[in-house]
């Protein structure tokens, strides 16, 4: 791998940089606060591509390659990693998939608006019941005729409350296990879809996480996205992928943890002259480096992999460990930095911290991505 970007990497790098600099760092906090992102950054993520990064120009994609999608997810995760979660979930988790899983006509229905922020898609997979264990998920899609109704609720669902498209799995036949499974492109404005968003949450709190309801919501044959059954196979595809994107924000929050670790240290005066002095703050500022450059480069060897077409889920599952665990302690660390102000949200160290802790959680906890890299590498099955 040539550790080198390209002209065109570089390029998208520091247009999303500048971007984040511009249009998200300044109102983080203050959206943290209201529990609530100004909803016009989505038409403007659109507008510069970052909404259809890897999708083909044909449908409205601004193509790129992996990697420029890590920088992007990067630099959008330094800003807020709320902002960062609207573009992982619809184009990550919805938009690729349905690139990868869609028909034609399903393509063209929902790409070119999610790839210009005209819409946005959220991923329909947790359940009150089963998080870490979704092929035992509860939600129902009985078949009436070309339709078929889809009964059920999802949790902690990221953009739920302001997705135009709702990827939805259900459980499509008495298949027992992840074979009865399928997988649903829902229009949120159906009949019978209820959309309950969740507050109080220690952090990402700009962003909108929601509560599914389905009550025997009717959608055409047609809406099934990939072959009948093969729902846990397009979910565990997208969250490959995902955990890749969920690596790089967490990069991107390491990094906003080093540069105000960095920037405070060299400001607040102790003992006569700035902290950045005192060989005990520099050590905790060494290790949120050390932490950024693994976590960073990690994340890089998984968006080659997917870029050369090569197995890469055990490397995106170690990237995602690592850098998941490592953006909390880049985060604790940089509050220790800070001491006591620290504390309060005046600095981002607290934010950082809040919206760090989540990231060992979602998309599969630390302890699934320990199991399937154990079980990766012995050949046994942890399941």
């Amino acid at each position: 791998m040539d550790l080198e970007l390209s002209e065109e990497q570089a390029a998208v790098r520091q247009l999303a940089r500048e971007f984040s600099d511009r249009e998200i760092t300044p109102y983080a906090a203050e959206w943290d606060r209201a529990e609530r992102v100004d909803r016009g950054i989505v038409k403007k993520l659109g507008s510069l591509g970052f909404l259809g990064l890897t999708v083909p120009e044909e449908y409205g994609g601004s193509g790129g390659d992996h990697l420029a999608y890590c920088l992007v997810t990067e630099e959008l995760g330094r800003g807020d990693s709320a902002v960062r979660g609207i573009v992982s979930v619809s184009l990550g988790l919805v938009a690729k998939t349905v690139a990868a899983w869609g028909s034609e006509a399903q393509k063209r229905a929902w790409l070119p608006r999610l790839c210009s922020g005209d819409a946005l898609g959220c991923f329909g997979l947790t359940e009150p019941g089963t998080g870490s264990d979704a092929a035992r998920l509860a939600t129902r899609a009985v078949r009436r005729g070309e339709t078929y109704l889809l009964s059920g609720t999802k949790t902690f669902i990221t953009n739920g409350t302001w997705a135009d498209v709702a990827l939805v799995f259900a459980r499509s036949n008495e298949d027992p296990g992840h074979r009865g499974i399928s997988a649903f492109l829902v229009p949120t404005d159906a009949a019978g879809l209820a959309r309950r968003e969740i507050h109080g949450k220690l952090g990402l709190r700009g962003q909108a996480t929601a509560e599914l309801v389905l009550d025997d919501v009717e959608v055409p044959a047609s809406a099934m996205l990939g072959p009948e059954g093969k729902g846990f196979s397009v979910a565990m595809s997208a969250l490959a992928k995902g955990r890749m994107s969920v690596a790089a924000g967490c990069v991107g929050i390491a990094q906003a943890a080093l540069d105000a670790a960095v920037a405070y240290a060299g400001e607040r005066e102790q003992f006569g002259r700035t902290i950045a002095h005192h060989q005990l703050v520099q050590e905790l500022i060494a290790d949120i480096s050390v932490d950024v450059d693994a976590a960073r480069l990690l994340t890089w060897r998984v968006a080659d992999l997917v870029d050369r077409g090569r197995p890469f889920a055990t490397e995106a599952s170690t990237a995602k460990l690592f850098a998941s665990e490592a953006a909390v302690r880049a985060a604790s660390n940089a509050l220790q930095v800070h001491g006591g102000y620290g504390y309060v949200d005046e600095y981002p160290a607290g934010k950082l911290l809040r919206d760090a802790r989540v990231m060992t959680l979602y998309e599969g906890t630390s302890q699934i991505q320990k199991l399937l890299i154990g079980r990766a590498r012995t050949g046994v099955s942890a399941f």
